[in-house]
């Protein structure tokens, strides 16, 4: 799959003396490591805010629905950052970049973490989410050159299980110290565990080739079909899972039946889905990219619509909520690979392009959950949303893959 790669390849870190190469080689675990220990940190500061999303909204002093601008912001900043910032950062060396990026993101979490205000948390939260983004966006850039061509999607898998790990121990345990500290402390945990990241990024990631350097001009390179198509995949797919999630913690409480207590215990279930599904799909990305996605969106559609009927069923809650996360993550990996391969002439913005598209569904679902929530349309009405979203991803799938059938002939 050496067509997947739009920025570098493994012989560009490769290229020099064999001593140079074996050291590189030895390397590699560790860097990939210190890239997943980074986006764990920020993993975990873009997902907890779902569990300590009615302690923010009581301290605060701001509605439920007004509190979810935070998560929907915060995914607007890592667009923004995800395109711009990527952009700008590929003009420095990627190790060099991301430690930049990280003292920012240190930053905006110390805004959230003291802000006094909502007005002041919420700046920090557009601050940190822009990071996030062009951390995903350069942190991609250097997972690739680490590995192989043929190993491409298994390298992504492992800089994202941070992400995923975050869910499973990160987002309940935060919530639960959160619970009982205080939501601000959580972010403080954040802020400390950014520093441990990059400082473990100085120490252990090498310095890799610097990527083609792109210009937001490149944006045009992002314009053909299937290039959008796949953009439009990640969003409505990712989309349809966050936007749900993002209220889930209500939907537990209020209808469901579980008490505000059991809510981090069952984000567990949540975080364990989707290490599961991020580790199969990092399995099965390389070998058949357009039946991984197809398979996890069609098991995520159903999922919803399962606990859309039954979430006043405690069980059925619970065990929906370990697959929504399995199946609706399994295809994450995919949405990189796909935009990337469709996207490859745009340079390194290409890596930060599928970052914007599943984080714009992110916004997009968890302000449109709140408007239906402020609505009284009920705290399952995220869940149909989420729903409606998965099968215009499936859609837009199956025009895709009609689209290059007919290119082919």
């Amino acid at each position: 799959m050496s067509e997947v790669l739009p920025v570098m390849t493994h012989e560009h870190i490769t290229s020099g003396t064999t001593d140079e190469a074996v050291t590189r080689t030895h390397r590699t675990p560790l860097g990939l490591y210190a890239l997943a220990l980074a986006s764990f940190a920020v993993g975990l500061a873009e997902f907890v805010i779902a569990g300590l999303l009615p302690d923010v909204a009581a301290d605060l002093s701001v509605s439920a629905g007004s509190a979810g601008i935070l998560v929907t912001t915060y995914a607007v900043g890592i667009i923004v950052g995800a395109l711009a910032l990527t952009t700008a950062f590929s003009r420095l060396p990627p190790k060099s970049a991301l430690v930049q990026i990280g003292v920012f993101f240190i930053i905006g979490n110390l805004l959230s973490a003291l802000g006094p205000n909502f007005e002041v948390v919420l700046a920090g939260r557009i601050i940190a989410g822009m990071t996030n983004g062009a951390f995903l966006g350069m942190g991609i850039v250097v997972a690739v050159s680490l590995a192989d061509a043929r190993n491409q999607g298994r390298a992504i898998a492992t800089m994202l299980g941070g992400l995923t790990l975050a869910n499973v121990l990160g987002v309940p345990l935060g919530t639960a110290l959160g619970q009982q500290f205080g939501w601000r402390v959580v972010f403080g945990v954040i802020v400390a565990l950014a520093v441990v990241a990059t400082v473990a990024i100085v120490a252990v990631v090498p310095h890799v080739a610097s990527a083609p350097t792109s210009s937001l001009a490149d944006l045009r390179h992002l314009l053909n079909r299937q290039a959008l198509l796949a953009m439009g995949i990640a969003t409505f797919g990712f989309g349809g899972m966050f936007g749900a999630f993002t209220y889930v913690a209500l939907t537990l409480t209020k209808v469901s039946g579980y008490p505000t207590s059991a809510v981090p215990w069952l984000l567990v279930l949540f975080g364990i889905g989707l290490m599961v599904g991020n580790v199969l799909s990092g399995r099965l990305v390389d070998r058949a990219l357009d039946a991984t996605l197809a398979g996890s969106l069609m098991g995520l559609l159903a999922v919803q619509i399962l606990l859309g009927l039954l979430a006043g069923h405690p069980v059925v809650a619970a065990i929906s909520l370990g697959l929504m996360g399995m199946f609706g993550f399994a295809a994450a990996p995919g949405y990189q690979q796909k935009v990337m391969r469709h996207a490859r002439a745009a340079g390194a913005i290409a890596s930060g392009a599928p970052i914007a598209a599943v984080n714009l569904g992110n916004a997009l679902g968890s302000w449109l959950g709140g408007l239906l929530i402020t609505a009284g349309l009920g705290y399952t009405s995220p869940i149909w949303m989420g729903a409606v979203a998965t099968g215009l991803a499936l859609v837009l799938l199956a025009v895709a893959a009609r689209t290059a059938l007919k290119a082919a002939q």
